[in-house]
């Protein structure tokens, strides 16, 4: 059952109060900084993104959690230096989304999650302290298939995109080709060159066709841990080792590890 705003705003009170008094009592919180705190941040962040992906809420309540801890951390370092403090981030964080919603809080007109997105791009250029550009706004540290997503999601926006979805897969045989040219060629240097695009004219593929490459990818990665782990393990129990099975008893177990976890695919 859903707290009431009374109640939300309490444990968000309470929370700050522990904040406070961690930070003056108790020796490790009175030291750290943000450059102490950043690699932490991170970690917490692939955690929370962890629990999302396989859908267990109750860690996704603790990890978000750790999540506000660290930004409620980063804002009380800054209080302390005077630059800005909680209330500063929540007020930023809601002028923001108001001057990004002019169809919600103001007389635009967006009937789609689409229109939206369409205009989403050019408030950002617009806004006091934007993105400069449109690709601007996309950090350069973030993870590569994450980064190739977002670059042709916000070019889209702008309207640098397929006329027709089926188009995409022409330049993704054409990138193709292309690789095994230069594979064929055993010119290293630009055949990763070339791979590098045959990936993200997939990840294109993946934007058009609505699917999220890097969930996409982690599944897939789940999926190759359990059966080869279900390889693994079933070789210890015949006594023997990886090394001296061959790829015919290798595939027999991996078949098993398939039906084990339900599935025909991959």
């Amino acid at each position: 059952m859903p707290h009431s705003r009374k109640e939300q705003m309490e444990a968000f009170g309470r929370f700050l109060d522990i904040l406070d008094e961690l930070r003056v009592k108790c020796p490790w919180d009175k030291k750290q900084t943000n450059e102490s705190l950043r690699p932490n941040t991170i970690e917490e962040t692939y955690e929370l993104s962890d629990a999302l992906m396989r859908g267990d809420k109750n860690d996704v309540c603790k990890e978000l959690g750790d999540v506000l801890l660290h930004v409620a951390f980063y804002a009380k370092i800054a209080s302390e230096t005077g630059d800005f403090d909680i209330k500063d981030v929540c007020d930023k964080l809601c002028d923001k989304l108001i001057f990004r919603h002019p169809h919600v809080f103001g007389e635009a007109k967006a009937e789609t999650a689409g229109e939206v997105m369409q205009n989403w791009e050019q408030l950002k250029l617009k806004e006091k302290d934007g993105n400069k550009s449109v690709l601007s706004g996309v950090p350069a540290t973030l993870p590569t298939l994450i980064k190739a997503y977002r670059v042709q999601d916000k070019a889209r926006n702008v309207g640098f995109d397929w006329e027709e979805r089926e188009q995409v897969w022409e330049k993704v045989k054409e990138e193709i080709d292309e690789f095994q040219a230069e594979v064929a060629n055993m010119d290293r240097e630009k055949a990763e060159a070339e791979f590098g695009d045959v990936m993200f004219s997939l990840v294109n593929a993946a934007r058009l066709y609505k699917i999220n490459p890097d969930n996409a990818l982690e599944r897939t990665n789940q999926k190759f841990i359990h059966r080869f782990n279900y390889l693994e393990e079933h070789t210890i129990k015949q006594g023997k080792s990886l090394k001296e099975m061959t790829l015919d008893e290798m595939e027999t177990l991996w078949e098993e590890a398939k039906k084990d976890e339900g599935t025909d695919n991959g």
